[in-house]
């Protein structure tokens, strides 16, 4: 029989673990978790549900870089474009720019409220009203109707002046109203000027502007006034004077598609028709492709973040891209008049032009490729070989602009930001291309780096110096240059005797990682340099898996994810594989997925490696986080399993106070991680589990009665548990689930409640409520569920109630 009620208590701590029996488990460490996916161990205590994330910017990552139309005066279904380095396809969608404006006045775009009257008379189920005691304007048609018991979108189709003040309005639906019952009549303002008109602007186009709703259209235009679509029946804005505005067109590439790979230029068949002849020069605008198209890095830089897909480097700070790979010679001007043909003499260039580059002469139509890289003399002058021939003769001093320098083939592209003079840059290698540098508007392509460092796949900065990994090389610049590499001046080239697998400074050294060893360069410069092993058993198989999280190094190597911890004794490091207490989940993923990024978060100490594989989706896409709940070492991670972040590339940074974290894979988009409550916008899906617990002695059966929960919820979430009885063995008969939400349902957050009541009280949330459970059970595992966009909230503890029954 029953014996008294004791309690149980258990404290959610120590995270995923899977490398212990179940009942070992349930003994030993019952705050553990069997299942923890898509919560994460909180250093605050607890499992937490983990964040979401959001599109960054809005607008897709262009697929194309940036094209442009080449040649003016085009008409029909037919377009000529040109900087562009890769072939569009048939299906994809762009948008051409043919009219711009700005706004005249201020303006105030939605719903205002109009005149108020009193119903004169009784009507049951009637379309047709009278009413009086108009104030605050006049009835007019359209105007949309109030009132108690007046159903939704109920408009005036006419209204009809009577005797004494009254007046007879005819509605779009019958109403049923009393008599003297207050009415409120309220209007749409969907119409505003504009002036400064250049182009064309007709029904149907997108209109882009500050303020403006994407997705906002013309919805008919008669000069000067814009009237816009749809999107008015939600709007409320207002619009202020002189905001420019773009007016855009949508197209489809057709079936016809000729691309020219060595003049990136390309013939496209397009639907509708040319709405107007688009300027040479004019962006074509990408927002969709038939084809996928991988996005292979992206690095944070001050406030924006720079992105490369495709065979181009684009950058944004959430409102658009602008292209990054736009080379800078100097002053290009047309180097003497009346030219024709294919070479263009050009002076006032500080630097080399390269095969590929694409550029357009002021005043000239067309747009131009450089079909072979030119000799560029003391004087700065060049005779470029261009294509096509020139439309016509450019005047002398003309101006040239380029518009993009090659990028072709770029793999996987790697970031490293430094400060050498006051402003902050960053490097960008990706193993094909030659390594190049960004200030925030200047692009330079390493073009005369030496062959050790062309193609590069890796680059860190350290002691002032840029450091970059080919092969087996690590070739450095001269102090405090980005571009020095003269001997003279303190560059130079260091063997580490096996092909490079990463780079990152720690502590004052650069850990040098191959597949199946470590280094570590001490000194300052080329005179004391000195490359010491750290250990060559043990090696780094993804490059991407490199962070430092907590004053240690994280990496995936061949026996699951280490740390490179720092020692007592000077230069001397710890390694221990950190993953054990899940190694198969380790091993499972690293099967599963074909490659691997990473992250840190900072505040939350704590690191993600992403699992990425081309036949997994999004909701099912794989991830290991680890927490990091002591100091220095790997003693103190505890690890979560991650669900529905499909990452191919990554980065984080810590700037300016906020942290960024960002990625993308290859549905176009670049993501900004902990951000929100869902998913971009779908469910969050989560599983917690505890071990199967025994609760002091496997071989006695316990009676549950109540379990009490100690939670931390931020707002209005639901989540379901489960009891799992006796290892939840095949045909075995189960408690049916418990749905909890903190506002209706059979568990109320708030206050105190009876269980099976819908009970609300207080606005502050409570975190400890209990419920009553049913079973009976050797041992017993608790699992939690939910499949939501709610806001985040952690499971600190429980405490079962229960009774023991006699010994079997």
């Amino acid at each position: 029989m029953p014996t008294n009620r004791q309690t149980f208590p258990i404290q959610f701590s120590g995270g995923l673990i899977t490398n212990m029996s179940p009942l070992q488990q349930g003994l030993q460490m019952p705050g553990s978790a069997r299942i923890l996916r898509n919560f994460e161990p909180s250093i605050e205590g607890g499992y937490k549900r983990i964040l979401g994330y959001n599109k960054y910017d809005l607008d897709t990552i262009p697929p194309y870089g940036i094209p442009v139309v080449t040649g003016a005066s085009q008409t029909g279904t037919s377009l000529n474009i040109a900087n562009i380095r890769q072939t569009p396809e048939t299906g994809d969608k762009f948008k051409l720019v043919h009219g711009t404006a700005s706004i005249n006045g201020t303006s105030t775009i939605g719903t205002s409220n109009g005149p108020t009257a009193l119903v004169n008379g009784a009507v049951t189920a009637d379309s047709t009203i009278i009413v009086d005691t108009v104030a605050s304007g006049t009835i007019a048609k359209g105007q949309t109707l109030t009132g108690v018991g007046i159903g939704s979108n109920i408009t005036v189709s006419s209204v009809t002046t009577g005797a004494s003040g009254n007046f007879t309005v005819v509605l779009s639906s019958n109403v049923t109203v009393a008599d003297n019952l207050a009415l409120q009549f309220t209007f749409k303002t969907t119409t505003f000027a504009i002036d400064g008109v250049v182009g064309t602007i007709q029904t149907g186009m997108e209109i882009v502007g500050t303020g403006i709703p994407r997705g906002t259209t013309v919805a008919a235009f008669s000069s000067p006034n814009i009237t816009i679509g749809t999107a008015a029946d939600t709007l409320s804005l207002t619009l202020t004077d002189d905001t420019a505005l773009q007016f855009k067109t949508p197209y489809t590439v057709g079936a016809s598609v000729t691309f020219d790979d060595d003049e990136n230029r390309a013939t496209i068949d397009i639907s509708p028709a040319l709405t107007a002849s688009p300027a040479n020069g004019d962006d074509v605008e990408f927002t969709s492709t038939n084809s996928k198209y991988l996005t292979i890095g992206c690095g944070v830089f001050l406030d924006s973040v720079i992105v490369a897909r495709n065979e181009s480097i684009v950058k944004t700070s959430g409102n658009g891209y602008t292209l990054v790979n736009v080379p800078t010679y100097g002053t290009a001007l047309v180097n003497a008049g009346s030219q024709t043909g294919t070479t263009l003499n050009v002076d006032g260039l500080t630097s080399t032009p390269q095969i590929g580059d694409v550029f357009k002469i002021a005043g000239i139509d067309k747009i131009y490729t450089v079909t072979a890289t030119p000799t560029v003399n003391d004087a700065g002058e060049a005779a470029v070989a261009i294509d096509p021939a020139l439309a016509s003769s450019p005047a002398n001093d003309a101006a040239l602009t380029f518009l993009s320098t090659s990028r072709e083939n770029g793999s996987k592209t790697r970031f490293s930001r430094y400060n050498y003079t006051g402003s902050e840059k960053i490097a960008i290698v990706d193993g094909i291309n030659v390594p190049a540098l960004y200030n925030g508007s200047q692009f330079t392509a390493l073009n005369d780096a030496p062959t050790d460092v062309s193609a590069a796949e890796f680059v860190v900065s350290f002691k002032n110096q840029l450091f970059f990994g080919k092969n087996n090389l690590l070739t450095f610049t001269a102090p405090f240059t980005d571009t020095d590499f003269t001997a003279a001046n303190g560059s130079g080239t260091i063997s580490v005797g096996a092909k490079i697998t990463g780079l990152i400074v720690f502590r004052q050294q650069l850990i040098i990682f191959t597949e199946s060893s470590i280094f570590q360069l001490v000194g300052n410069t080329i005179g004391d340099f000195n490359l010491q092993p750290v250990t060559t058993d043990i090696g780094c198989v993804d490059k991407d898996t490199i962070q430092e999280v907590g004053g240690d190094v994280m990496f995936l190597g061949p026996d699951g994810l280490r740390l490179l911890s720092a020692t007592d004794r000077l230069g001397d490091f710890g390694l221990g594989v950190v993953s054990k207490t899940i190694q198969k989940e380790v091993t499972d993923f690293i099967t599963a997925n074909t490659s691997f990024t990473s992250v840190v978060i900072r505040d939350k100490s704590q690191y993600r490696i992403l699992g990425y594989n081309n036949n997994i989706g999004q909701v099912n896409a794989q991830g290991i986080l680890g927490t990091q709940m002591a100091g220095q070492g790997g003693e103190g991670m505890a690890w979560a399993d991650i669900r529905g972040i499909r990452a191919h590339v990554a980065d984080s940074r810590f700037f300016q106070n906020s942290e960024t974290i960002v990625f993308a894979n290859d549905d176009g988009y670049l993501y900004q991680m902990e951000e929100g409550n869902s998913f971009d916008d779908g469910n969050i899906q989560t599983t917690f589990a505890t071990p199967y617990m025994p609760i002091n002695d496997p071989r006695i059966r316990k009676t549950f009665y109540k379990m009490f929960l100690y939670t931390d919820p931020q707002g209005s979430v639901s989540f379901d548990v489960s009891l799992k009885l006796d290892f939840d063995q095949k045909d075995s008969v189960q408690p049916t689930q418990i749905d909890f939400n903190n506002t209706t349902g059979q568990v109320a957050f708030m206050g105190a409640a009876t269980f099976g009541s819908t009970a609300v009280y207080s606005s502050k949330l409570k975190t400890l409520f209990e419920t009553q459970i049913i079973g009976s059970a050797f041992v017993v595992s608790l699992q939690y569920t939910s499949d939501s966009v709610d806001p985040p909230f952690s499971l600190d503890a429980i405490t079962l109630e229960y009774a023991t029954n006699t010994r079997r």
